[in-house]
Formats: structure tokens, C-alpha cells, sequence
């Protein structure tokens, strides 16, 4: 069980900045649930893209989503900016477990965590391969103990 009190900015690695929309709130004024998915999705891929070279769009290797878990902490609402912390908890042969925190841009509160699991997968036969070298050691700098 996480110590979300303990959670620090700290214990992660890369930070993401999202501008969210005002189509993420919900009828009750906050950013709802869903969208934190669509937040740590971006924070990750982007992460992936910029360091571990991951082509998205014709590259033989893809990350499928195959977990993902998040609690929801403190509301976040439009015009809020979003920073979503990105660490590496977990690296096996085909897979990646990420931690990831939300929080208000620039301040220390965390709003919400999650975990989120990526299999890396050959396009072509859907079957699970080893992490590309490139994105291991793009992985590898985010790793933190848990």
C-alpha cells in the first residue's frame, strides 16, 4: 500500500506539463476520473517518443496498455495546468511498470496516483518481444526503489 502522505515530487523522475480542457471537467466542475487515464497515457508515450525513440506510428515495436490503476486524491479543474510525474518502478524482460503522480503546475500537493503497465508488442503477430534496447535504457533513468 502506498503512502500517498510520503509521496514526494521527488521520487519522480520526468515531468509532464498538460493544459487541461475545459471538455475534461465533469458536470460536477472537476477533471473527471477518466481523463487521469488520458493524462498518464500522454505523460508516458511522450516520455517514450522524446527518450526512448519509440516510433507510435511505423515502428516494428508498440507499448499496449495492459494495466492501469489510479486514486483520485484532491480534484483538479479547468484551467488548472497539470504536471504528471513519471518514474519506473518495475522493469522485466517484456514489461514496465510506471508509477505516476498528478499534480497542480508547480505545487506539491499530490492529486492523484497511479500505476500503469506497458507489454511491449510486435506490430506485425500482437505477440510480446523484449523491451528494445533504446527504450530500456530510456526506462532505466526513471527506475526508483519502492
Amino acid at each position: 500500500m502506498i503512502d500517498f502522505k510520503a509521496l514526494k515530487r521527488k521520487h519522480f523522475k520526468y515531468f509532464h506539463t498538460i493544459n487541461s480542457r475545459w471538455s475534461d471537467n465533469d458536470i460536477y466542475g472537476h477533471v473527471n476520473n477518466i481523463v487521469y487515464y488520458s493524462y498518464f497515457d500522454s505523460a508516458v508515450n511522450h516520455y517514450l517518443i522524446q527518450q526512448g525513440k519509440l516510433d507510435i506510428h511505423n515502428g516494428p515495436i508498440v507499448g499496449f496498455v495492459v494495466n492501469s490503476t489510479c486514486t483520485y486524491l484532491q480534484a483538479l479543474a479547468f484551467p488548472d495546468n497539470i504536471e504528471v510525474g513519471l518514474s519506473v518502478i518495475k522493469i522485466g524482460n517484456t514489461s514496465v511498470t510506471y508509477s505516476l503522480g498528478v499534480y497542480k503546475e508547480g505545487g506539491e500537493e499530490l492529486h492523484a496516483y497511479g500505476e500503469f503497465v506497458h507489454v511491449f508488442v510486435d506490430r506485425k503477430v500482437n505477440k510480446s518481444v523484449p523491451i528494445p534496447e533504446k527504450i530500456r535504457l530510456a526506462l532505466e533513468h526513471l527506475f526508483v526503489m519502492t
